[in-house]
């Protein structure tokens, strides 16, 4: 087994004792990128020269007997919307594609000993579930490039899945992390809201916005989770609470827990390899000893809805910085002002990004503030309550994280089509709730099935507890 298809915590205990360096596990990676990277398009900027000197430090820093973190001289992949100083951050879009942060986001400061093998390809400024709205290029998913990866995050994902990178970050706004990680056959993880700080990640919608891990495993995720956890004085959303050693409880079993399988999301239309891999995880959990029982999420219905009006208007606010004037893309040989903005905007965003403005702009005027924001403000209050009521009676819940396995690339969805492509995870963000997509096996056309976990407010621990157990019945999807 080559290097780059080991997981993480295998390849540190390697590093720990010295039988590989870190310099030679970052090569190897870099290699599959060399290897794979021009069909699969998952990097904007690959950092192989960066990487190496980082993997250097640790070595060095190893051989003098420093006590170093567990992920140190992992190679790491960084979503494209995560600020990387002296690093081109481009969010995939036109409207920074010069854009070189003068700081790093707090989660690269806290991984900064985790050689960074590139910027990684998203759906531009993370708006999209199929990588396919890039400025720059689509990303392919490994498991069959005819296909797409799944979005935003299409990229770290499909980074991970292809060893060309050994873990990665995303980011999380609707299930950005969450989709691709099931269409690609990894794990994908979506913190609590607040328990991981959102200092230096571009902002897309900032009351859903949330950075986490996409991993080979499990274990891999837990310890990732750990490592970029916690306070930060940076970020006033974060939570004071302490970092558990999300890793201690992963083996416990879940004898006498009780998962809830919510009978809205039971009730779509679903592939069938999707619906066969549920029946087989509430089979298998209840031979474990937990009790599976069936709760209501009745407002889960509008949750498509809800999320798209709010954050369209949290993202017509945010991206309304992008002016040409101090950030962003700016129009020549404009003979006035407005005119530059104007041109600059509609130079500087694409199709989907605008799209998102206009209605996001829109829901927030004075004649439709209150038809439309505010009372999707409100229905999301209602949703949070459902979920609220169901973890009264369960520990977490167990859903599909798509309805559907992956599209082929080029595939043209009707806007209602696309705009429900989320419906599995968009609740969670709203909610402010953790959740984390398992890969489950392969359906019969040998694409990746994902199954989905909610967890409540700060229970990470728990999630993580129920899908290292569901890992022992359907195993890790093979590195392509």
């Amino acid at each position: 087994m080559e290097l780059y298809q080991k997981t993480a915590h295998e390849l540190s205990g390697l590093l720990a004792k010295k039988e590989i360096s870190a310099r030679e596990l970052t090569e190897n990676v870099l290699a599959q990128i060399q290897k794979k990277d021009s069909e699969l398009g998952a990097f904007i900027t690959v950092t192989g020269e960066r990487a190496l000197e980082t993997a250097q430090k640790v070595d060095e820093l190893r051989a003098k007997g420093e006590k170093l973190g567990a992920l140190a001289g992992i190679p790491l992949a960084v979503k494209d919307n995560i600020c990387t100083e002296g690093i081109l951050t481009t969010c995939a879009s036109k409207m920074l594609a010069d854009f070189i942060p003068p700081y790093s986001a707090t989660v690269m400061e806290k991984l900064s000993l985790l050689p960074m093998v590139g910027k990684a390809n998203l759906d531009e400024f993370a708006m999209g579930s199929s990588t396919q709205s890039s400025a720059f290029h689509p990303t392919r998913n490994p498991h069959d490039p005819k296909r797409v990866p799944g979005g935003s995050s299409g990229g770290p994902a499909a980074a991970v899945a292809s060893g060309e990178a050994i873990m990665a970050l995303g980011t999380d706004t609707g299930g950005s992390i969450r989709q691709p990680a099931a269409f690609c056959g990894v794990v994908g993880l979506k913190p609590t809201y607040g328990r991981v700080s959102r200092f230096g990640a571009v902002a897309f919608a900032s009351s859903l916005d949330q950075v986490g891990p996409i991993a080979r495993d499990v274990e891999d995720a837990a310890l990732l989770l750990e490592a970029i956890a916690g306070p930060d004085a940076l970020d006033g959303t974060v939570s004071s609470k302490a970092v558990p050693d999300f890793r201690a409880s992963l083996k416990r079993g879940v004898r006498g827990m009780k998962i809830g399988l919510p009978k809205e999301y039971l009730a779509l239309e679903l592939a069938p390899a999707l619906r066969e891999k549920l029946a087989e995880a509430q089979r298998y959990l209840e031979a474990q000893g937990a009790k599976c029982l069936e709760v209501s999420l009745p407002r889960s219905q509008y949750a498509a809805a809800v999320y798209h009006l709010i954050a369209s208007a949290e993202a017509s606010s945010n991206l309304a910085r992008f002016d040409g004037v101090r950030y962003g893309h700016r129009a020549e040989n404009c003979p006035d002002t407005l005119t530059m903005y104007l041109q600059s905007r509609s130079e500087g965003f694409g199709p989907e990004v605008k799209l998102r403005i206009m209605l996001g702009t829109y829901a927030l005027s004075a004649d439709a503030y209150a038809d439309f924001y505010q009372k999707a403000q409100k229905v999301r209050r209602l949703i949070a309550d459902d979920f609220a009521h169901s973890f009264s009676q369960c520990d977490c819940l167990l859903l599909p994280t798509t309805s559907d396995l992956p599209p082929l690339l080029g595939q043209e969805l009707e806007p209602r089509e696309s705009y429900t492509a989320d419906l599995c995870t968009v609740s969670a963000n709203l909610a402010g709730l953790p959740a984390l997509s398992l890969p489950s096996g392969m359906s019969e056309e040998g694409l990746p099935v994902g199954l989905q976990l909610v967890g409540n407010h700060f229970q990470e621990e728990t999630l993580l507890k129920v899908a290292w157990t569901l890992e022992q019945c359907f195993g890790q999807v093979e590195v392509k």
